[in-house]
């Protein structure tokens, strides 16, 4: 299970509970890694950490389940999202899944400041290509903690070929 821009979620925590056998997080923030280190504690040692730019890795290993909640919708460059869609197909098996959340048409167009990307089920999959296959995918609003509502597209594709 590979947790992409996982850096202080507490998704990690809840994986090494289930006892997940390979775990990795991947987040751009040092700092975030590192916060999410000290409160695991020694369990951190059970996690593979990754520091890296998504669209700048090449390889990442192989994982049967990729997880991003919220990252791909800040990738706005067409070049880098092709990068990022092609070492999602070079990580994941035939038969592993890609489940990812973004903001969703109707959505905030704008994040901590920064400019993002709307996807709903169909460009997602264009996003995706042929190589992968929706599995479920559903629009959900958000409440933030001030009250605010926001429309996420949550969707769960497994690679077909």
């Amino acid at each position: 299970m590979l947790d992409v821009g996982g850096g202080q979620s507490f998704l990690v925590d809840r994986l090494l509970d289930a006892r997940f056998e390979h775990v990795a997080v991947l987040d751009i923030s040092q700092t975030a890694i590192e916060a999410t280190k000290a409160r695991l504690g020694e369990r951190s040692s059970q996690v593979e950490w990754i520091v890296a730019d998504i669209t700048q890795r090449k390889s990442l290993g192989e994982f049967d389940v990729w997880h991003d909640r919220a990252v791909f919708h800040f990738i706005t460059d067409p070049d880098d999202r092709k990068l990022y869609v092609e070492l999602l197909k070079r990580s994941l098996p035939v038969g592993g899944h890609f489940v990812v959340g973004t903001f969703t048409k109707g959505g905030p167009e704008k994040c901590s400041g920064l400019t993002i990307c709307q996807y709903d089920a169909a460009t997602m999959q264009a996003e995706l290509g042929p190589s992968f296959e929706p599995v479920k995918c559903s629009d959900y609003l958000h409440t933030t903690p001030t009250g605010k509502p926001q429309l996420f597209f949550f969707g769960i594709f497994r690679k077909a070929k």
